[in-house]
């Protein structure tokens, strides 16, 4: 299905600064289970929501910051080490000597992939207010974060509003992905916070099945309707194997996802994210950046790292 065309209601891209994007959010140790010759192990990787999402917007070529805190440990050298190689900027990353590095593990059943985590106390989980590099986020054409990282503490749930904040003073884009996790906290507090970041953001980008639990509403075009009139100018509602929904004020349109036989789905919205604001940033097109991140994130279900050339030349082979 051809793109829908860019309404004159739609947001403008901002001018070039020193960073397409920077996110802010908490990166983990991941250990996933695998079996090997009858034995269970768990293999060490990274994960976290918005890093997963730098680095996915990095591979496709924009020019990406990152902010958060680290333990003084060898998971927070190690993630230093993969935004460096990812080329990914982390000069203002804050390292605590009294805390840790949070980490996560992933076990697989028959209900699908499992997350048990280890991170109440973790250094980014301290992060405060005062904190927030309101120099870096004027540096930035578009400031990423999540519901995640407002649900790991109330100290970093004001941290992501004060970064909000600084953005629209700075003048730089907002995007909010809900996220959600109930484990971290109660739905009613979810609700509240998510929306009142929502209320703030520029560019929604809900998950359906987080979307209808924190807005009580079931149908797409509801839910779009909903992040509209919080005041999102651009909602990407991402819908699993059914596509994506991108609607703005004056604009709403199915966006085609690309099957693929998944072998594991962790992270692909995060994938998607990442890819769909790099495209939007380079074309200024909504429902032609859906399309590129939903290739780049069906790529990252086939344990692919989806940087922009094999996302072309997967959309290519589709066609």
């Amino acid at each position: 299905m051809p793109a829908a065309p860019v309404s004159a209601s739609a947001l403008p891209v901002p001018a070039a600064r020193r960073f397409d994007l920077l996110a802010i959010g908490e990166p983990m140790m991941e250990f996933a289970e695998v079996t090997r010759g009858g034995e269970r192990l768990y293999l060490p990787g990274h994960g976290g929501d918005t890093s997963n999402t730098i680095i996915a917007a990095a591979r496709q070529g924009a020019r990406c910051a990152y902010f958060t805190a680290l333990g003084a440990d060898a998971f927070g050298a190690d993630f230093l080490r993969l935004w460096a190689a990812e080329g990914v900027d982390a000069s203002r990353v804050i390292t605590r000597g009294d805390a840790s590095t949070g980490i996560y593990f992933i076990t697989y059943g028959a209900d699908g992939h499992q997350f048990s985590y280890w991170r109440k106390g973790s250094a980014a989980s301290c992060m405060t207010p005062a904190e927030i590099p309101a120099d870096l986020i004027a540096e930035a054409r578009v400031l990423h974060v999540s519901g995640i990282s407002q649900a790991i503490s109330e100290s970093c749930a004001d941290a992501v509003f004060t970064a909000i904040a600084a953005a629209k003073k700075a003048g730089t884009v907002v995007s909010y992905d809900t996220n959600l996790r109930l484990k971290l906290w109660p739905i009613e507090r979810a609700r509240a916070v998510t929306h009142a970041a929502m209320a703030e953001a520029d560019i929604a980008l809900p998950g359906l099945d987080d979307a209808q639990i924190l807005t009580c509403r079931q149908a797409p075009e509801e839910i779009c309707d909903f992040y509209l009139g919080l005041g999102a100018k651009i909602v990407a509602l991402t819908l699993g194997k059914n596509g994506t929904m991108v609607a703005t004020p004056a604009t709403r349109a199915l966006v085609p996802a690309y099957p693929v036989e998944a072998v594991d789905a962790s992270g692909a919205g995060d994938t998607f994210d990442g890819a769909f604001l790099a495209e939007w940033l380079k074309t200024g097109d909504p429902f032609a950046a859906a399309s590129y991140a939903n290739a780049a994130a069906a790529l990252a279900t086939l344990g692919h790292g989806a940087v922009r050339a094999a996302v072309e030349s997967f959309r290519a082979s589709r066609t």
